[in-house]
């Protein structure tokens, strides 16, 4: 009868672990060692693209603490900050938006089988980290392209975001505006804006260019930036009369 009772008890757990969980009552732990590796490539991927913008964003934060040197009296008008608080929230999850459901049923399905099972009752988890680490090393041509890609674009950001910043302590002495010299600076009037697109087209081609999430994200990049280096063009040729006439706004030889 004690054997029974166990037994209706075991599996009275185990339906209720395959409700919660949304399917068969088996150890989602075991389960997840046995997903595709085309799943665990494009997970991979998108973890490899994360890096890249980690990456990307860290620099860009070293930079506004230690290299701009913005004035005390520099203020940020509301609407860009709230602009940029959102990009930066929605562009890497536009990143990884293609294995978004896949990390949210990995976690529900986690707590659900804790909540069941009780800690103790947990099974004991074989992670072997090659195994799902290797479809990293496999990643294809495009995904190493398009890093090659965001290298170059994230180099020359960091050359001209240098050229700006040591202008404030030039402008500091002389108390005037100066122009920049150096780097992509020859060719366009706003070079780190032309660099963050080519940054972002690294991250379209790693991605295999298959995401219209990451070409929204793309577009909006190009679209906000091209409008912001033509101001900034504009203002340059109003400010300086001897200003490079053979340099255009952001894209060379078009615009």
């Amino acid at each position: 009868m004690l054997c029974w009772a166990s037994l209706s008890e075991g599996r009275s757990c185990s339906l209720r672990l395959s409700y919660l969980t949304g399917g068969s009552h088996a150890s989602f732990w075991h389960k997840s060692r046995s997903t595709p590796i085309k799943q665990r490539y494009m997970v991979w991927r998108s973890v490899f693209l994360l890096l890249l913008m980690e990456v990307h964003v860290l620099r860009r934060l070293v930079e506004t603490i230690y290299v701009f040197n913005y004035s005390p009296s520099a203020r940020m008008h509301i609407f860009g900050y709230l602009t940029g608080l959102f990009f930066y929230t929605a562009a890497p999850l536009s990143l990884c938006c293609n294995c978004a459901l896949d990390v949210y049923e990995f976690a529900a399905n986690g707590v659900a089988e804790f909540i069941v099972r009780g800690k103790s009752q947990m099974p004991a988890i074989e992670f072997d980290w090659w195994e799902f680490v290797n479809p990293l090393m496999k990643l294809g041509w495009r995904q190493w392209i398009g890093a090659a890609i965001f290298c170059w674009g994230w180099i020359h950001q960091r050359n001209c975001h240098a050229i700006l910043g040591s202008l404030r302590d030039l402008t500091e002495q002389v108390e005037e505006y100066v122009i920049p010299h150096g780097d992509w600076f020859e060719f366009v009037s706003s070079p780190h804006y032309l660099a963050e697109i080519v940054i972002y087209a690294g991250l379209v081609v790693a991605s295999g260019g298959a995401d219209l999430t990451i070409w929204l994200l793309f577009g909006f990049v190009v679209t906000n930036l091209v409008f912001a280096a033509g101001e900034t063009h504009r203002w340059y040729l109003r400010k300086f009369d001897n200003y490079p006439t053979n340099r255009l706004a952001i894209i060379p030889f078009l615009f």
